[in-house]
């Protein structure tokens, strides 16, 4: 243990996604070894992101504007939604350039554990976006882990009465894994072998 400041610090470090403490302690000594605006800056870009991002009054992706650019882009298919997770999964959905739609993303998945149902996520968003007509298909791009294949078939349940065309992601995602780190290819072929399920 640390003096006060110092463990104060490294216990913040510690409570970021991924970050363990050895990790957290060697971060809060890199950023007491830094140059103080480079630090500063760091400060600057979370105090400023934390203020001016939100979530797109649309699809739900993070965003500094009241759409996001996704949404905002009128050469997108708005015929085809594509239903993830969280915003890291646009992004790398986004890297495989095969998907040219647009997304809705939940917010999390469903998870009983962790006491996350149906009605804390963007579930009643998506079927309020659907009811205009202009949407055909629906894809399901849910982590292939047990969080997100619940999620996929709550889903599944709610689209297929609605008449449009629901698939999801096919195999090749790796089964535990999550959508931000498959590599480019993996996520391609994924989309190109997607397979109707109603």
């Amino acid at each position: 243990m640390y003096d006060g400041l110092i463990q104060d610090l490294i216990d913040e470090l510690g409570r970021l996604p991924g970050v363990g403490p050895k990790s957290a302690q060697r971060i809060a000594f890199h950023l007491l070894d830094a140059d103080p605006t480079d630090v500063a800056r760091l400060a600057t870009a979370i105090t400023e992101a934390k203020a001016k991002v939100h979530f797109c009054a649309i699809c739900g992706n993070v965003t500094v504007d009241v759409e996001c650019k996704i949404c905002a882009d009128a050469r997108r298919d708005p015929s085809v939604i594509c239903v993830v997770e969280e915003s890291k999964d646009v992004v790398a959905i986004e890297r495989t350039r095969e998907f040219r739609g647009r997304y809705h993303v939940l917010g999390g998945a469903i998870s009983p554990i962790a006491g996350i149902g149906p009605d804390q996520l963007r579930i009643k968003e998506l079927l309020t976006r659907l009811q205009d007509g202009v949407v055909t298909e629906v894809i399901i791009a849910t982590d292939p882990n047990l969080e997100g294949e619940a999620t996929a078939t709550y889903l599944i349940r709610m689209l297929s009465p609605l008449g449009l065309r629901v698939s999801k992601l096919a195999s090749g995602l790796p089964v535990g894994g999550d959508l931000e780190y498959a590599d480019e290819l993996t996520l391609g072929r994924a989309f190109e072998g997607r397979t109707a399920i109603a």
